[in-house]
């Protein structure tokens, strides 16, 4: 089974959050791999390089793997860096490798009749979920709203933005100041009183915030139980969460979107920086290189959590230290405009699909929602 055409489009996905009175749009890669047998394996993230991924995976990377072994996900890891990167693995390089590696896992799973969760090891065929939903554009009033109205619906675990600068109520990041932290405090301790102790609370700085900012942001969170404070300094670096881990007692959680390499990732064990370990399918270089990520968080004992669900699911369900996923209200909402069956969690936990590879498939004239 070798691999014929490779296509990335982007795609303009409208969705609607909570409160707005106003449809969004967002622009997602989405990536299309044919086989010279008819089976298409599709995968779909949203990046900060959207256009550079899209041109990269069309003009160079598609042809670069063309006529391979469709089942040979490592041999074609190595063609493609090999190829097409050398030294320059980083950025939109990884995330398109992470792209392809994804749906190539979709068509080895519809080969083989078997969801990738099962292909990866199948520990379990449910994993425990929680919602991202906190954005910097909901007033404290507006955030409670929300977050009881998930609560009512089931929802066990919630997660908000942290460090997003002073809120003007938008989703524009800034950089933070020392009144937006202390507002990020109160916000945190608003939501923990309006929600009482039995709901987990996360916070995610989405590696924006100094490393004095971050401190005097956990501390100020330390009375509120949080679940973990996520990317909690600037770039993620491995040596200031160390430092922050001794500390506080929030837990830690790192390397999610954009720590992209194995060797960051060994850095947050072999320092002890982390209580949790987040490698992300779409930027860790898929789920050829997350199963070794997965292999250096076991050896050192530290539970995977996180990751937008709809890609992350598969990994956690799949190897034995796998924890919960993430359900980005945004997100959610886009795959479910692209996608048919695609998991919802209910009362906190998700159930993995028995369908074939991803488990769920493009809808019907989806490619009206491409742009140039």
């Amino acid at each position: 089974m070798k691999i014929g055409k490779v296509t990335c489009w982007l795609l303009r996905i409208p969705h609607l959050l909570p409160l707005a009175k106003q449809q969004h749009h967002t622009l997602y890669n989405f990536v299309e791999i044919e086989t010279d047998d008819g089976i298409k394996g599709h995968a779909m993230a949203l990046y900060p390089l959207k256009h550079g991924i899209r041109d990269f995976i069309n003009r160079e990377a598609g042809a670069a793997i063309e006529g391979m072994d469709a089942m040979r996900t490592e041999e074609i890891r190595t063609r493609l860096l090999w190829s097409t990167s050398g030294k320059h693995f980083h950025g939109a390089w990884n995330c398109a490798a992470s792209l392809i590696d994804i749906a190539l896992w979709d068509v080895k799973g519809q080969a083989l009749n078997q969801p990738i969760w099962k292909l990866l090891g199948g520990a379990r065929s449910e994993v425990p979920a929680y919602v991202t939903f906190g954005l910097s554009r909901y007033r404290t009033e507006e955030l409670i709203e929300v977050a009881r109205t998930l609560v009512s619906d089931g929802h066990t675990g919630l997660k908000m933005v942290v460090a997003a600068g002073p809120h003007f109520y938008d989703d524009i990041r800034r950089p933070a100041t020392d009144a937006s932290i202390s507002e990020d405090a109160a916000r945190v301790g608003a939501l923990r009183e309006a929600l009482g102790s039995t709901i987990d609370i996360i916070i995610d700085a989405n590696k924006s915030a100094s490393f004095a900012q971050a401190l005097k942001l956990a501390k100020a969170c330390e009375p509120y139980n949080l679940t973990w404070f996520e990317d909690a300094v600037q770039q993620g670096d491995p040596r200031l969460l160390a430092r922050l881990k001794k500390q506080t007692t929030v837990p830690l959680a790192a390397g999610s979107n954009g720590t992209s390499d194995l060797m960051y990732l060994r850095e947050y064990v072999l320092r002890d920086a982390v209580h949790f370990l987040q490698p992300n399918v779409f930027d860790i270089g898929g789920y050829t290189q997350a199963l070794k990520a997965a292999g250096i968080a076991q050896a050192f004992n530290v539970p995977l959590m996180g990751g937008h669900a709809h890609l992350n699911m598969h990994l956690h369900a799949g190897v034995l230290n796998g924890g919960r996923v993430e359900f980005h209200l945004e997100v959610w909402r886009c795959f479910e405009a692209v996608f048919d069956r695609t998991p919802t969690p209910v009362n906190g936990k998700v159930t993995l699909p028995t369908a074939p590879g991803l488990g769920y498939t493009p809808k019907t004239g989806f490619l009206d929602l491409a742009v140039n």
